[in-house]
């Protein structure tokens, strides 16, 4: 989707995926180092960035929609806590190299001619033995209907993902089904792709 069509689905006064942080960062999120720099990928109304600002972590959060991003900082006011927001086409601009000690994204759909520039992105973000996590649907996604885009390429398929990462360490990798009750747009069992990984 172009940036004009992520503000309009963002222009809503609710938040489209809720205002939780996503079970899996949740689950995840005790592998991070304490009070580390973190940047949020593909975070939209910023969720996953303020529950991380919210447990003591530095958080930079990017977006192609200045709307979302507007919307995060009333979610950080709201909790108290700071998050900085940057609006980037993260398929086509490069993030500084080394400049996080963990980087996350969840649900971050994109066509697949930019996946491999988008998950080269967020690893190159991130120091030598950080930590990358993040979370996408699979192609198997359409067959349950229940969140994330109505095409097959936007989906994510787990041969690229290993491909993208087999020089990586991976602590942890799931292909198969999850729950996810976030907002309007993500209701039910789903089937998605996780990856915890170090950087080598």
């Amino acid at each position: 989707m172009s940036k004009e069509q992520w503000d309009e689905r963002f222009s809503d006064e609710n938040f489209v995926y809720g205002t939780e942080v996503n079970d899996f960062i949740l689950e995840q999120a005790g592998r991070l180092p304490a009070k580390c720099k973190i940047g949020c990928f593909a975070e939209g109304e910023g969720r996953n960035a303020v529950y991380l600002a919210s447990q003591g972590h530095e958080v930079e959060a990017y977006d192609q929609s200045s709307t979302g991003l507007e919307k995060m900082y009333k979610l950080a006011q709201q909790h108290r806590v700071e998050v900085k927001g940057i609006q980037k086409d993260l398929i086509n601009e490069k993030v500084e190299s080394e400049r996080y000690d963990a980087a996350v994204m969840v649900f971050g759909h994109v066509p697949k001619s930019g996946q491999p520039f988008l998950i080269e992105n967020i690893l190159q973000s991130v120091k030598t033995g950080g930590i990358v996590m993040f979370e996408v649907y699979s192609e198997k996604q359409l067959e349950y209907g229940t969140g994330g885009p109505p095409s097959q390429q936007l989906l994510y398929t787990p041969s690229d993902v290993l491909s993208w990462i087999e020089h990586q360490n991976v602590l942890h990798f799931y292909y198969g089904e999850a729950v996810r009750n976030e907002g309007e747009r993500h209701n039910g069992l789903g089937h998605v792709i996780q990856v915890v990984l170090q950087k080598k």
